[in-house]
């Protein structure tokens, strides 16, 4: 059985898709890999809330998906959408890795130092730090990770704000200056995950295939509560939601939010619910959310961005 892997050609996108690949191959199936170039890797000079939120790093993928060009997508479970197209459906989570944000740096950083400034064009990001480290001015720096890095070198800012997960799969751990705590920097929804996706007419032995070799089941019940926290806020890749669940014992614990582009407002707080029921958790946590400042904070920020 030959299962056709569709991925971003960045070096980091490929690891994920290389990782798949080997976890296919351990169980006899033959793999190929077909890179795709996406408008989110297109398009460097203007932030992602300006290209628009949806389908930014999927929307060309998903057309090779469609039609049968490729079996299944890897990709970073934290670009998906909070609504995939009619048809399309992710079975499968990898394991997570540690879900943390990070500030890498050539240098040691204080991060109450004045002067200081920060390379990220995630919102989210963007706003946490106005709100804990009003002192940091942020500059977009967007590219891949090694781009990035080379524009940090280069001066155009002294750390930048990343994921650790890519940042340890990419072999950059020496540069970790900062690792943030998750009860204050909340990560994005999936961070630290892959996702895999597919399109309804694909065979249902490849899809059981693939689900069986890659899916991580408590990847899965913790991302399936976010993801359906993210999608009842109708939160896109350039709104500053976040959201990130455990399993404990068996239930599903969620703890997210959204602050505001400034850093002013924000509404925080958890929600459980059984294994069994993990968007349960998300419902309820979006409905409390959107009841109690979130809906207002939602607006504001949809009127700022224009959308």
């Amino acid at each position: 059985m030959k299962v056709r892997i569709g991925t971003r050609g960045s070096k980091l996108a490929l690891w994920q898709a290389y990782h798949v690949q080997e976890l296919l191959e351990k169980s006899g199936a033959e793999t190929e890999i077909v890179t795709i170039d996406t408008k989110g890797d297109k398009i460097l000079d203007v932030s992602i809330s300006k290209i628009g939120s949806k389908g930014v790093f999927t929307e060309e993928i998903e057309e090779q998906l469609a039609s049968g060009a490729i079996d299944i997508a890897v990709h970073s479970a934290k670009d998906m959408q909070s609504e995939l197209p009619a048809g399309f459906e992710l079975i499968a989570f990898g394991e997570r890795e540690k879900v943390n944000d990070v500030i890498i740096s050539s240098h040691d950083l204080s991060l109450e130092s004045t002067g200081l400034t920060i390379g990220t064009s995630s919102t989210r990001r963007i706003a946490f730090l106005k709100k804990y480290y009003p002192n940091i001015s942020t500059v977009p720096i967007r590219g891949n990770l090694q781009t990035r890095i080379r524009k940090m070198e280069e001066g155009q800012c002294d750390g930048l704000f990343l994921a650790y997960a890519g940042v340890n799969r990419m072999g950059y751990n020496d540069k970790i200056s900062h690792e943030l705590n998750t009860q204050k920097f909340i990560p994005a929804v999936g961070q630290g995950s892959i996702a895999v996706e597919v399109f309804e007419s694909l065979d249902a032995k490849k899809r059981e295939l693939v689900r069986n070799c890659v899916n991580d089941e408590t990847s899965e019940i913790a991302i399936r509560a976010e993801r359906a926290y993210l999608k009842k806020m109708q939160g896109g890749c350039s709104v500053p939601i976040f959201g990130y669940a455990r399993v404990e014992n068996q239930e599903v614990v969620l703890h997210g939010g959204i602050i505001s582009l400034n850093g002013n407002d924000i509404v925080v707080s958890k929600s459980n619910a059984p294994v069994s029921n993990p968007e349960l958790a998300g419902e309820q946590l979006g409905e409390y959310i959107l009841s109690n400042g979130g809906a207002t904070i939602l607006a504001e920020i949809r009127r700022e961005q224009g959308s």
